[in-house]
């Protein structure tokens, strides 16, 4: 099997591994400490991982609080300006933290992917020493090394359709559940969206690469693998090689041993009969979608160029529905896309009621410079945009109650994911197959374990069982 993945180059990866080393040498008997705070999706998750994995073989002891560190690194989410607002409202309280302590301060990820964003950081918070962007990520030991040597501030955000680094270091939070990015970057160009323009076109990883880090991490521990993609449907379409994404399903699903598959985010212009049959046969991915549709009306959709409508989102669902009865299916929608009539909306809230879906992420669309929907006319009021997104929530606010009650007296498969403060005896945050958090009371040996729970009662934030 031949293949062309874009990887960086091993005396790139070798010359970073150089840096890392020079900065656990600069690090020695000084035990550093950072902080190492994430914002938006999973993905941004993933890097700050990586993040982690590279301090901590420079050195560096992670914190949980950015008032102890040496080392500050803020990654970052440019999808909503909201984001965008938290961010830099959060970097500029950190001019306190450096006030009382000699700390660095790093600012990286898709905000600062943005050039104007990257400019308002170097001219209005100057407090803060390293910005880089998305494609800088694998060269952040050089980039800090030369912070930490000249004193001086440093910016890298170079624009490029991107490249993929393997061998990177890696330092996850948990060990039972973890997210393995199977591509990076997005081809599809919907006109709300900025990920395209940060993280550049799609590329995806060798398979048996990816192959290979599931089975590191099944053999370690992982009970629950989620891989990650901005559009996981067309994952293999730039490789040389006969492999799409069910296939690569396929070969994990084949790895032993007792584990969960998830994945997302899936493009409903990608997802195919194949894609739901392989679901259907492998038995260890879940039966659970993330299928998001962002609206009901065919007119909106073709403004935002999804390339689907609604009527084809409705047979996918019917298709995957008649392959796995019991499948969960969640989406996301936005309300308020410029132009959206009070008819466009009725179309979204139908939509949701037809579907029922498991779960709904309901968002009030977000200006994003420099996309072609940022051109477009906006003559909806705020308010009529908050409305909208409250009679949305409320909706599907209803659908999840019923399903929950539907469920009381089932007996279910979770996986114990972690210890929590205890509520009312419940001591235990567990998963189901469809991704919903079930509370039970158990010991906590029970973590990183699949058993059964009975479940008992619900709320809109979860339900609560009894083991079995």
């Amino acid at each position: 099997m031949t293949m062309k993945v874009k990887e960086l180059s091993e005396e790139m990866l070798c010359r970073q591994q150089e840096y890392i080393q020079a900065v656990a040498e600069l690090n020695q008997g000084k035990n550093p400490t950072a902080f190492v705070d994430t914002y938006g999706c999973q993905q941004n998750e993933a890097d700050s991982e990586i993040i982690r994995g590279i301090l901590q073989e420079m050195g560096y002891t992670q914190v949980s609080d950015e008032n102890d560190a040496d080392l500050i690194v803020i990654n970052s989410c440019a999808v909503r300006e909201h984001a965008e607002q938290r961010v830099l409202g959060n970097v500029g309280q950190l001019i306190h933290v450096k006030r009382k302590r000699d700390c660095v301060i790093a600012v990286c990820g898709c905000m600062v992917q943005q050039p104007a964003m990257a400019e308002k950081i170097k001219k209005s918070y100057r407090h803060v020493n390293l910005v880089f962007g998305v494609h800088a990520l694998p060269r952040f030991p050089e980039l800090l090394h030369r912070t930490l040597t000249t004193g001086k501030r440093v910016f890298d955000i170079e624009q490029s359709d991107g490249a993929i680094a393997e061998g990177l270091p890696v330092l996850r939070k948990d060990t039972t559940k973890a997210w393995v990015s199977i591509m990076y970057g997005c081809n599809n160009f919907c006109t709300y969206c900025i990920v395209p323009y940060v993280r550049g076109r799609e590329r995806s990883r060798d398979p048996q690469k990816i192959v290979d880090e599931v089975t590191r991490l099944v053999e370690a521990g992982c009970r629950d693998v989620t891989l990650l993609g901005q559009n996981v449907n067309s994952y293999g379409n730039d490789l040389d090689a006969d492999i799409d994404f069910s296939g690569l399903l396929e070969l994990i699903n084949a790895i032993p041993g007792d584990f969960r598959i998830r994945f997302m985010t899936s493009h409903p212009k990608d997802a195919t009969p194949r894609l739901f049959d392989t679901m259907a046969k492998c038995e260890k991915v879940a039966n659970h979608i993330h299928l998001p549709f962002q609206s009901g009306s065919d007119r909106i959709l073709g403004l935002m160029n999804r390339r689907y409508d609604s009527t084809k989102y409705r047979e996918l669902v019917a298709y995957a529905r008649s392959k796995m009865p019991d499948i969960s299916v969640t989406s996301d929608v936005i309300v308020g896309f410029p132009g959206e009539t009070d008819e466009d909306f009725e179309g979204t809230m139908q939509l949701v009621r037809d579907i029922g879906f498991d779960g709904l992420f309901v968002f009030i669309y977000s200006k994003r410079s420099g996309t072609p929907a940022a051109e477009m006319e906006d003559p909806i009021p705020r308010s009529e945009k908050v409305a909208r997104f409250q009679r949305l929530f409320d909706l599907q606010d209803e659908i999840t109650a019923k399903k929950s009650e539907g469920l009381l007296g089932a007996e279910v498969e979770v996986l114990v994911e972690a210890v929590q403060e205890e509520q009312d005896g419940y001591n235990l945050l567990a998963r189901c197959e469809s991704n919903r958090p079930v509370y039970v009371k158990g010991e906590k040996s029970l973590v990183g374990t699949f058993t059964k729970a009975k479940i008992s009662d619900s709320s809109k934030w979860g339900m609560y069982g009894e083991l079995v």
